[in-house]
This record gives C-alpha cells, structure tokens and sequence, in this order.
C-alpha cells in the first residue's frame, strides 16, 4: 500500500495554502511543510493558459530539487482559474475580488492545477482541469462573501468550499478537490507510480 511506503520517505508540502495543508492530510499522508520565500512565479507570456499551473509548480520544484536526499519527496502545486483563455490569478483588493467575480458570475471557467512530485533522481508533473459553471451572482451576494470571507488568497477570488461555493456553483465537471487546490485522486496516483 502507497501510505505504507510513503513511511520510509520524508513527505514535503512546499505551500503555505491551508487548503492544500488540509488536503494532504486528509489523503492520510504524513509530511511537513516548508516554503522558501521568492520564488520567481513568472511564466512566457505567449504559454497557453492551460500550461500555466503545471509551469509554475515545476519552477517551484526547481528551488528544491540540489538540496533532496534519496529519501525526501516534495510536492508543489499552483492553481489557476481560466476564463475564455484568460488567467484570473489572486486578487489585489476587495474591489478586484468583487470585479472578478462579477466577470464569473452566470459563466463556465477552467480551474487548472499544476503538480510537480520531486525526488533527487526523478521528477513527474502533471496538471487536473475542473470546469465549473457558476450561477448569475448578484451584487449583494459578492459583497457579503467577499467582505466576509476576505478571499485575497485565492486564484478567481473565491473558494469552493465557501458559502459562495454552497450557493453559488452550479455544476462541476471533474474533481472538486482540484478546485480546491490539489486534484487527491490523481496526486495520490502518480505517488503511487513513482515510489
């Protein structure tokens, strides 16, 4: 069994999201977290949206690999919200959480997460895309959450797993837990593949 093998390598989270923290722990595998600060998050500007999540973790992952012993792993995501071929990163204020949002409301977008597992002797990436169709959202209704659950720290300006995600979101096609953060099926997967 993956989590029986997992117990001879030191597992680590390089995130500082409490969803992905949550997320991890609930695929029943022990790890750490460490983040190291200034990572270069930049990417081409002519890379297709769809290849932008699994760019960034794997430019994460290079800030890690010279320092892995043989028995450390190190996982690390990013997430992003696609809207007909545009990227809707983290929001800047309230006020932009509000735009985007409103620019959501009553459409289909893309959530793609990008993964990258690291090993000192390999390396696999991979990303997970989620469609999700939110209902038309009124102005009421984006005020209270964003004023309320102040969603400054993630992609799209909205979480969900949150009320706006309760009442907000009308259908998803793929995995929910990919919106979230990190896609626990696939990740647990190619885990299984490479150890």
């Amino acid at each position: 069994m993956l989590l029986d093998r997992l117990k001879k390598y030191n597992v680590t989270l390089a995130s500082n999201s409490p969803r992905r923290k949550q997320l991890l722990a609930d695929l029943g595998i022990n790890f750490q977290v460490r983040v190291k600060n200034d990572i270069d998050e930049s990417y081409p500007p002519d890379l297709p949206a769809l290849e932008i999540a699994e760019y960034i973790s794997r430019k994460k992952a290079q800030a890690y690999r010279q320092h892995l012993l043989p028995s450390d792993i190190v996982i690390t995501a990013d997430t992003v919200v696609v809207l007909n071929d545009h990227v809707l990163g983290k929001p800047t204020s309230a006020a932009h959480a509000c735009d985007m949002l409103r620019e959501l409301s009553g459409k289909v977008h893309k959530v793609v997460t990008g993964v990258t597992i690291t090993m000192k002797d390999r390396q696999r990436s991979f990303s997970v895309t989620t469609d999700v169709e939110f209902a038309t959202l009124n102005d009421d209704d984006i005020s209270h959450y964003v004023n309320r659950y102040n969603p400054i720290d993630k992609a799209g300006a909205y979480g969900i797993q949150e009320w706006i995600g309760c009442m907000g979101v009308r259908h998803i096609n793929g995995s929910f837990y990919n919106v979230m953060g990190l896609p626990l099926h696939r990740l647990y997967n190619e885990l299984d593949k490479m150890i």
